[in-house]
């Protein structure tokens, strides 16, 4: 198995087969936080949904090259890096066009280390490097898995928050031996959480118990404002820097930080 060789920082992958649980809002806000506490970040948007594209003020017609043609055409990744309005955040645009992606990659030759090549070429001046993954287990995600240092696990406070894990850690450790013995599990964060009902406080309380200090201290809170920021195409720390939400992602990007030495 060929050997990448990471020039750059931490490289995380922020995954969960299940949509909704606020995967592409804890890329941008996390990366966002980093960018505005000091530190260059790269965000990846490896999903052709292109929430975290959007989310960040992108429409369709605003960059030339997006991550398909990293991942399929063997595009250096540099050039498809856009700057975005957040000094020190630099994106990786997705497509709808990434859908086609999966039946692609199928026939090309290691397949699964397509992204961890093309991070290989990647510039050196990046602390953290965040992938948003699509929400299912397929070619992309393993992809990103393959390319990562550490993935960060999203859970929303819901019910059935912990339906589905099992295949994902079963996946995770797949990589882990076949494709990637560096990856490691470096954190699930809970996400939409309300303090009003005891359903969030069982979630917590079950996911903690499983992860131990796995699990981030930070809760994400659910609010109406950390829902509306992507649609004017910012972070809450630009739309809303005084809303709960903020407060949130900025806690949560401190606690990264510790985690990684860097505090």
């Amino acid at each position: 198995m060929d050997e990448i060789n990471h020039q750059h920082g931490v490289v995380v992958a922020i995954a969960n087969q299940k949509g909704g649980v606020g995967k592409s809002t804890t890329a941008i806000n996390l990366g966002a936080g980093l960018a505005m506490g000091g530190e260059r970040v790269l965000l990846i948007d490896t999903d052709p949904q292109a929430n975290a594209t959007s989310g960040l003020g992108f429409r369709r017609g605003d960059f030339g090259h997006t991550i398909y043609e990293v991942l399929v055409g063997d595009l250096p990744i540099e050039e498809a890096i856009e700057p975005t309005r957040v000094k020190d955040l630099f994106l990786v645009p997705s497509s709808i066009d990434l859908a086609g992606a999966e039946i692609e990659l199928v026939s090309r030759f290691s397949r699964e280390r397509q992204l961890a090549r093309g991070l290989a070429g990647a510039p050196s001046r990046y602390d953290t490097v965040i992938i948003d993954c699509p929400p299912s287990l397929g070619l992309i995600t393993v992809n990103a898995l393959s390319a990562a240092d550490e993935v960060l696990i999203p859970i929303q406070c819901e019910y059935y928050a912990l339906e589905g894990l099992t295949q994902l850690l079963k996946n995770i450790a797949l990589i882990q031996t076949n494709l990637n013995p560096r990856l490691k599990i470096e954190g699930v964060i809970l996400t939409m959480y309300s303090r009003r009902t005891r359903l969030s406080a069982d979630v917590v309380e079950q996911v903690r118990g499983h992860f131990g200090e796995v699990a981030y201290e930070t809760l994400i809170p659910r609010t109406v404002r950390l829902a509306e920021a992507p649609s004017y195409g910012e972070p809450i720390e630009a739309f809303d820097p005084g809303s709960k939400g903020a407060r949130a992602y900025r806690e949560l990007a401190a606690e990264f930080r510790r985690r990684h030495g860097r505090a």
